[in-house]
């Protein structure tokens, strides 16, 4: 299934700056996804983040893959954040960062089920460039009901 920027801004609460995926391009529901953010030269973090050699901040990549996982999970329990629902992101295990990612790059962002029980959800996830890992990570979320 391929969801664009409008059906991906329905399972994500997240607005400006902090939208972090703009399309998915595969999912399969209990299992994995795959997303794309591309990276602008325009995104606001950059004017303060290395801005004579500008490379995207780890904890945003590291948030864009928890943003994939929300999607992932949303969709298989078949709940949105217009039910009262949201995915936290609190943790990450294992991070690894293997090459900066740049104005101009697509980041591929890959999520695979290791686990979920009671709400909690254990992710194994990918960020890369061309085809090459720029960051890896177990990430955890949490689905809460919100008032």
């Amino acid at each position: 299934m391929i969801m664009d920027i409008n059906q991906v801004r329905e399972y994500l609460p997240h607005r400006y700056p902090f939208l972090l995926v703009d399309r998915v391009t595969e999912i399969t529901q209990g299992e994995s996804i795959v997303a794309l953010k591309n990276v602008s030269i325009n995104e606001p973090f950059f004017n303060g983040h290395f801005p004579h050699h500008p490379i995207m901040p780890g904890v945003l990549i590291i948030e864009a893959m928890a943003q994939a996982c929300g999607i992932l999970g949303f969709k298989t329990v078949n709940k949105m954040p217009a039910d009262g629902y949201v995915y936290y992101l609190v943790g990450s295990d294992n991070v690894r960062f293997k090459r900066p990612v740049m104005p101009g790059d697509q980041l591929k962002l890959e999520a695979s089920v290791i686990k979920g029980k009671r709400g909690i959800w254990k992710f194994a996830c990918r960020a890369s460039v061309d085809g090459e890992l720029a960051c890896e990570a177990e990430i955890i979320c949490a689905e809460r009901k919100i008032a």
